[in-house]
């Protein structure tokens, strides 16, 4: 059963104790290959760094809405200088984690959306798709996905929407992102959205090292647990592991162009 995990932060200090024992231990359950997404201009680097020590890691670049305090004008002019010079790499995959979270009320909306609206011209500036983060804030995302139309769409990170709103984003080409969150028991309502998915819709993704499944409950989340998800959510589904597994791979594929 082959693998991909279409989110992670891997880059991030938690895993610096075992990160190379946990890449081998992930590559050997199936996880063929990883998305690591950048969140603030201090992590790029250290994102890329990363990607280019591993030939099976891919990057993305962006300014994710919930450090918005962190955030400075000329960090906008610095992701496009980055996706101009990495522009036709292979493992510059995307752009991303870029958004909108309204969950957070401290954050200010206005200045979220323009960081929103200025990345995802830049998506489709360089032709890439868009990794987004949308918590408590579907209906603004759609709207303004709706105004762009990117032509390579991108992943809803962590989808925990209703029907209607999966449909929305289907229509404009969005894979939708599933992981740890669903497989928790009191998660009914996501349950039976995912019942409804179509499997050409989905991909597969862990977050980590955040949203730990309920296999997992409290520990760190990390590639390695992308084979128990995919089980977790194919019982939900009912359908069996290697379909979605089949189905997730094809899609990220045909989403990266790999």
């Amino acid at each position: 059963m082959e693998l991909i995990d279409s989110h992670t932060h891997l880059d991030f200090p938690d895993f610096d104790e075992d990160r190379t024992a946990l890449l081998a231990e992930s590559r050997a359950l199936g996880v063929r290959r990883m998305v690591v997404l950048g969140v603030y201009q201090g992590n790029w680097q250290r994102v890329w760094d990363l990607v280019q020590s591993d030939p099976d890691l891919y990057a993305a670049f962006g300014l994710h809405p919930v450090y918005l305090d962190d955030h400075r004008l000329e960090d906008l002019h610095e992701l496009g200088d980055w996706l101009t010079r990495l522009a036709g790499h292979r493992q510059l995959c995307a752009v991303g984690e870029i958004g909108l979270d309204y969950f957070i009320e401290t954050l200010d909306r206005e200045r979220q959306q323009a960081l929103f609206d200025a990345q995802l011209q830049l998506a489709a500036d360089f032709n890439l798709p868009a990794l987004i983060h949308v918590r408590r804030s579907h209906a603004a995302v759609i709207a303004t996905l709706k105004r762009f139309r990117l032509k390579r769409a991108g992943i809803i990170h962590a989808f925990a929407g209703s029907k209607e709103e999966a449909r929305e984003y289907i229509k404009l080409g969005f894979k939708l992102g599933l992981g740890g969150a669903a497989t928790w028991p009191q998660a009914l309502r996501m349950h039976r959205v995912l019942a409804e998915l179509p499997l050409e819709s989905v991909v597969l993704e862990t977050d980590s090292p955040d949203m730990a499944p309920a296999m997992f409950p409290g520990q760190r989340n990390s590639p390695a647990h992308l084979p128990a998800i995919c089980s977790a959510l194919a019982g939900i589904m009912a359908i069996s592991p290697e379909q979605l597994a089949a189905a997730s791979t094809a899609n990220a594929c045909e989403l990266f162009n790999w």
